[in-house]
């Protein structure tokens, strides 16, 4: 098979190489619909959560100086937060008991679930009759 080389940048001379510490994001994330998923305040969130995370993808900012950085209220952060926890992108261990922050961390991305299949077998008459067509 034939492949093609990569496109050369528009300007290879400022090609970026990490110089310090450096976030990381998986491909995984674009690949797999968790962007859409998760939605552009939440996706604004994982990339903020890793850019600050250390080395184990921990990280400490509380979450006014998030919406400060982000550009957000302190709401659409609290939701951001909590649709990560939901998807499980995220882990969170509050600094008191009932705090908001606390230690932020990346989790590995869960793996996608496969739809369960049915093990019945239906007809094409079936699965018309099934979304309101009744074939003659």
């Amino acid at each position: 098979m034939n492949r093609r080389p990569p496109p050369a940048p528009p300007r290879p001379k400022l090609e970026r190489r990490p110089t310090g510490a450096f976030g990381w994001l998986d491909a995984v994330l674009l690949h797999d619909g968790w962007l859409a998923e998760i939605g552009p305040h939440a996706a604004a969130m994982l990339v903020l959560l890793a850019l600050a995370a250390d080395r184990r993808g921990v990280s400490f900012f509380s979450r006014d100086r998030m919406a400060v950085v982000l550009g957000m209220s302190r709401h659409e952060v609290d939701v951001a937060l909590q649709r990560l926890l939901d998807a499980a992108l995220v882990a969170h261990r509050p600094w008191r008991v009932g705090g908001g922050d606390g230690v932020w961390q990346l989790l590995p991305i869960p793996p996608r679930q496969e739809p369960e299949r049915s093990p019945q077998t239906l007809s094409a008459a079936d699965v018309l009759r099934s979304l309101g067509f009744h074939p003659q």
